[in-house]
């Protein structure tokens, strides 16, 4: 079977996470999550819920800020404070990084490298946010997936995603994979 990787960034979301977590288990598919250090810090108990069930742990930054609208330093610093939540949550150091928007900046790229950290975007988005973000587009996204593909969803509502409208599908979307010769894994590190 060809492989792809399923990411969902910005939670742990006490409302939604549950139920992705919930759906990727009754499936039996791995995922990757690129968690905000300060949700990490709000919700211990789902961080480390996302981490004893076998999925990967990512960081993507401390509190979300965007990338090319902060000094240097504090950019780093949000890299850097990111990894530190998740890993005295967790109990081990995230091994990817997401910046936030997928804008990526070399001061924060280079803090993720010292932070032992690979750089992971993606090139399948479901685009489960904002007006375009509805059940029936998210699907017809999501049915373009192939082999090698990273795809971004959300699992944390932050403030535009619709994890509300992801989940619709997401059930019926798992099913499919394997059936389309697909199978879910974690990032190769």
């Amino acid at each position: 079977m060809d492989r792809i990787y399923l990411t969902f960034d910005d939670g742990p979301d006490p409302e939604w996470t549950p139920r992705v977590l919930d759906a990727l288990d009754q499936a039996g598919v791995k995922a990757t999550f690129f968690a905000i250090g300060q949700q990490a810090q709000r919700t211990p108990d789902l961080m480390r819920r996302i981490h004893a069930s076998g999925h990967a742990v990512g960081n993507h930054t401390f509190s979300h800020r965007h990338p090319w609208f902060m000094s240097s330093r504090t950019a780093r610093a949000q890299v850097r404070d990111g990894a530190k939540a998740i890993s005295d949550v967790v109990g081990e150091a995230p091994q990817f990084y997401r910046p936030p928007h997928g804008r990526e900046r070399a001061c924060m790229s280079d803090e993720a490298h010292r932070c032992g950290e690979q750089v992971v975007l993606w090139n399948v988005s479901a685009i489960d946010w904002g007006p375009l973000g509805v059940a029936d587009a998210i699907e017809k996204r999501l049915d373009t997936v192939k082999s090698g593909d990273i795809v971004l969803m959300h699992d944390g509502q932050n403030k535009h995603n619709r994890p509300d409208q992801l989940l619709q599908i997401l059930p019926l979307f798992l099913g499919k994979l394997a059936d389309r010769g697909l199978r879910a894994s974690l990032l190769p590190s």
